[in-house]
C-alpha cells in the first residue's frame, strides 16, 4: 500500500453507495426521503476531497449481479473507488460459477441484506453457510448487515468460519433513537471475541433521531465497540448517501473523531484508513 503523499497514510471511507434511482429497483427508498434521486461518483468525489479521504469502498445497494458488474465498471473508470463489495446469490448451487464470472481486482467482498430476511437465523441456514464457505477460495471478505436481533446468528457464523474475514456494518444497528443498549452490547462483546471480525463505525446517524441527534448520543455505543474491537479492528464509513437522511457528509465526520479523541495519532490513522485497506486488501 502506497501513501498518496509524502509520509501520509491513505484515508478511506470504507462504506458508501452509488445508484441511478429507479423506484422499482430501489423500493426501500421511501417517497418522502431526500435520497430519492441518483448518486454517482461525480457527486461523491468533491465530498471525499473536502474530508481529506483518498478513496472509498462502494457497497451494494441492490441484490443483483447486474449491480455488482455496474459498480465494478464505475471502479474501473474512477480510481478513487478502491474496492467494491458486491452481491452474489450465496444460497445458489452455482455460486462458485457466479464468483468465477465476477473475478475482478477491485471485487474485495460480498454482502447480503440479511437485515431484511424474516428468519433471524438466516445467516446460519444450510444453503447460506455453504455459500460463505466458498468465499475463501476467492479471497473475498463478507460484510455482515444485521439488526441486533440477528447478532446471535452472526456470532455462530463467524465462529464456524475462523479463517473467513468478516466486518460488521453500522456497528450492528443498535436502537440509538431510543437509547437501547442491551442485549446489543452483550452480543457485540461476544462477536468481537472472534479475531476474524472487524467493525465499521458507520450508519449510526440513521439509527438516531434524524437531524436531531447530538454526538453524545453515540458515546455509549462507540465506547462498546471501541473496547470490544480495539483500534486495530475498527474502520470508519459514511454510508453516504443514506446518511443524508440525518445529516450532511461533513457533519457526519464529527462523530467518530469527537468520540475517539483519546486515540493516539497512529491508532487514528488505523481507524481512518489503514485497517480498511488491510482488511479489504486494497491497492492504493
Amino acid at each position: 500500500m502506497e501513501a498518496s503523499g509524502a509520509n501520509r497514510v491513505p484515508q478511506l471511507d470504507s462504506h458508501q453507495h452509488f445508484w441511478v434511482y429507479d423506484p422499482e429497483r430501489y423500493p426501500w427508498i421511501q417517497r418522502d426521503w431526500p435520497i430519492r434521486k441518483s448518486f454517482l461518483p461525480a457527486d461523491l468525489k468533491p465530498l471525499l476531497d473536502q474530508a481529506n479521504f483518498d478513496a472509498c469502498v462502494a457497497v451494494q445497494a441492490r441484490q443483483t449481479i447486474e449491480e455488482t458488474r455496474w459498480l465494478l465498471s464505475l471502479a474501473e473508470k474512477h480510481p478513487f473507488i478502491a474496492g467494491v463489495v458486491g452481491w452474489v446469490d450465496l444460497r445458489a448451487e452455482n455460486v462458485v460459477a457466479q464468483l468465477d464470472d465476477l473475478r475482478h481486482p477491485k471485487l474485495v467482498g460480498v454482502r447480503h441484506v440479511a437485515q431484511d430476511e424474516p428468519d433471524d437465523r438466516f445467516l446460519v441456514s444450510k444453503e447460506f453457510v455453504r455459500g460463505i464457505g466458498r468465499l475463501k477460495k476467492f479471497d473475498l471478505a463478507y460484510d455482515l448487515l444485521v439488526f441486533p436481533r440477528q447478532l446471535p446468528a452472526a456470532i455462530e457464523l463467524v465462529r464456524a468460519f475462523p479463517e473467513q474475514r468478516f466486518v460488521l456494518d453500522h456497528i450492528g444497528k443498535p436502537n440509538i433513537r431510543e437509547g437501547q443498549i442491551e442485549p446489543w452490547r452483550t452480543h457485540i462483546r461476544e462477536l468481537a471475541k472472534a479475531p476474524n471480525v472487524h467493525c465499521k463505525l458507520s450508519g449510526m446517524v440513521t439509527e438516531a433521531k434524524w437531524g436531531k441527534w447530538h454526538p453524545k448520543d453515540f458515546r455509549p455505543y462507540v465506547d462498546v465497540v471501541g473496547e470490544a474491537f480495539g483500534p486495530n479492528r475498527l474502520m470508519v464509513g459514511s454510508d453516504w448517501p443514506v446518511c443524508l437522511l440525518s445529516c450532511n457528509y461533513e457533519t457526519l465526520w464529527s462523530i467518530p473523531w469527537l468520540l475517539l479523541c483519546d486515540l493516539s495519532p497512529e491508532d487514528r490513522e488505523k481507524v481512518r484508513g489503514t485497517n480498511a485497506a488491510k482488511f479489504y486488501k486494497l491497492k492504493i
